[in-house]
């Protein structure tokens, strides 16, 4: 019988393997808006922190102007000038976040988990927190995204990734990839 790490990873790598081949047969026209649309690279790639407190690069297309993390806030919010007009739809859509189904394929990620954080986010947790949130991987979605996209505030992030490391399963994966559908098709993104 399979565990659940051996199972959700298998899940993982064929959901990867899935993603990065709809990631193919999307990227020359993704890429051809998001350089039509403002000059800079095709993709953004920012240092994360993963299990175990490790730092990887995490990939995704690029949404917003160059070096827009010199411009503004480390959040963004709805009407975001940093934001560019491709950049709205890519993460409407999500398909921003194409390129960490690699991620996910090399084991940095999970399709489900706690979102990476920055390193800048670490300051908001207390040590057991921190150690608590980083013991398992993060995830291209995961309990605080299904449950409110990107408006949660940081206390409800953090409650709800506590929460998944506590209750890990596959029926809460299974409800989390559901309701992040949902909010995809629904609610949008900024």
């Amino acid at each position: 019988m399979l565990t659940y790490p051996t199972l959700k990873r298998i899940l993982d790598i064929l959901a990867a393997c899935v993603g990065l081949l709809i990631l193919l047969s999307l990227f020359p026209a993704l890429a051809l808006l998001i350089k039509l649309d403002s000059p800079g690279p095709i993709f953004h790639s920012s240092v994360r922190v993963g299990r175990g407190l490790r730092f990887f690069k995490c990939h995704k297309l690029r949404s917003m102007v160059v070096d827009a993390s010199h411009r503004g806030p480390y959040y963004t919010c709805e009407q975001d000038p940093r934001i560019t007009r491709v950049g709205q739809l890519l993460r409407k859509t999500s398909l921003d976040e194409l390129p960490q189904f690699w991620n996910v394929l090399i084991g940095e990620m999970s399709l489900i988990g706690p979102r990476p954080d920055s390193p800048q986010q670490m300051d908001d947790y207390t040590e057991e927190e921190r150690l608590k949130r980083h013991s398992v991987l993060p995830g291209m979605t995961g309990l605080s995204q299904a449950l409110y996209r990107n408006a949660a505030t940081v206390e409800q992030r953090m409650k709800a990734d506590l929460d998944y490391v506590d209750q890990m399963s596959l029926s809460l994966d299974a409800r989390i990839v559901w309701l992040t559908i949902g909010q995809i098709l629904f609610r949008g993104s900024y």
